[in-house]
């Protein structure tokens, strides 16, 4: 079963850790990132860059309208995520926990299956069923 592993970052707590846990995390990363792909786990990861240079596009009356964004009440934001290929839920939480941000406190990985897969080299797969 496919599963992501989707990471959350809050500023405040980011720039409340020190350079050097700030380093351990993002170097905590590479051994994560080798750890899983050694296991066979891993297909995919992606850093995302900060709300503010994101925009929305919704489409109104067949006319796409552009906005600024994402505007969330909260200070958390999706940063990035690790796409895995797990055995079971019990293993993707196992996998989630290597992940350095989980160790931080105020931060966390969310574990969520995954129930489409597509990409342009495989054939459409449904995960859940």
């Amino acid at each position: 079963m496919k599963y992501l592993l989707a990471m959350y970052m809050n500023p405040d707590v980011w720039d409340g850790l020190t350079d050097q846990a700030k380093d351990e995390v993002m170097t905590g990363h590479g051994e994560f990132i080798r750890r899983i792909r050694e296991s066979g786990e891993m297909i995919s990861t992606q850093a995302l860059d900060a709300p503010a240079k994101s925009a929305v596009v919704r489409v109104k009356d067949g006319m796409p309208a552009i906005t600024d964004g994402p505007f969330v009440e909260s200070k958390e934001f999706l940063a990035g995520y690790y796409l895995v290929e797990c055995a079971s839920q019990e293993r993707a939480y196992e996998v989630a926990a290597m992940i350095p941000d989980a160790g931080i406190e105020g931060l966390g990985i969310e574990v969520r299956p995954v129930l489409f897969f597509a990409d342009a080299e495989t054939e459409t797969e449904f995960a859940g069923g």
